[in-house]
């Protein structure tokens, strides 16, 4: 009687497992397809975006971007120059304007290597959380600082925290702007971020015609040479936003 309920007892716990088993393996997969769709989502173009909203370049590209927001880490960027310099690429900086005007000579330093030069909104507001007219001041308002000081126009706005709406797109076609997003993204900003981590987060993505988002971090610099031989391995050119096909 004892080994009956025993066998009872062994092949309902086994049965149980199996079905638990089942279960898991099945909410894995659904949530896997969901991240792909969700990342995909994020990846397309709304119908209002085409023309004025830059994510990443063909996905066969040979290129790839290397965007650096700038709204504070001036410490920083004289040694991602140097890193730049020494592997002859050129980058796409989008700076705030407050930023900026208090930076003059060092923005005119990542010019003259090179670089291009963007607007990432004069105080970082959030799109989304501003009114149009706050909004087209922000843009404005940094366009006139880095015309003075570089006697160069931008027609590419990176807006803070990638955040923007509809009216942001229309905004930015009224003023002949574009406006650039990323594909890939360091995240160097959050705690954790190691040299180390912020490799896996680019290499893991597709790199062929990728925008890669950074910001001014020890970390990052630490990353950079890495990052770039690791790049070119795989005949990607790094080059600015405005030599991206797309």
């Amino acid at each position: 009687m004892k080994t009956g309920k025993l066998l009872i007892f062994v092949v309902f716990t086994t049965v149980s497992l199996l079905f638990a088993y089942q279960i898991l393996s099945l909410g894995s997969i659904l949530l896997e397809n969901h991240s792909a769709m969700k990342e995909k989502e994020l990846q397309s173009l709304a119908p209002n975006e085409e023309g004025v909203v830059i994510r990443s370049g063909l996905p066969n590209s040979n290129q790839l971007v290397f965007s650096c927001n700038v709204d504070w880490g001036e410490e920083v960027i004289p040694d991602m120059l140097k890193v730049f310099q020494e592997n002859k690429i050129h980058i796409t900086f989008f700076v705030s304007g407050r930023w900026a005007e208090n930076h003059p000579e060092l923005l005119k330093e990542m010019y003259h290597a090179g670089h291009e030069i963007q607007s990432h909104g004069y105080s970082h507001k959030l799109c989304s959380q501003n009114s149009v007219d706050t909004i087209k001041e922000e843009i404005l308002k940094t366009e006139a600082v880095i015309l003075d000081i570089l006697g160069v126009k931008t027609n590419v706005f990176a807006p803070p925290s990638g955040d923007y709406d509809e009216t942001t797109v229309e905004l930015c076609r009224s003023l002949g702007y574009q406006m650039a997003l990323w594909s890939s993204d360091t995240i160097d900003w959050r705690q954790g971020s190691t040299a180390e981590v912020i490799l896996d987060r680019v290499l893991k993505k597709r790199l062929n015609g990728a925008i890669v988002l950074m910001h001014p971090k020890e970390e990052t610099v630490k990353a950079l040479p890495v990052l770039i031989e690791k790049i070119r391995a795989q005949k990607i050119e790094i080059v600015p936003l405005y030599r991206l096909l797309h």
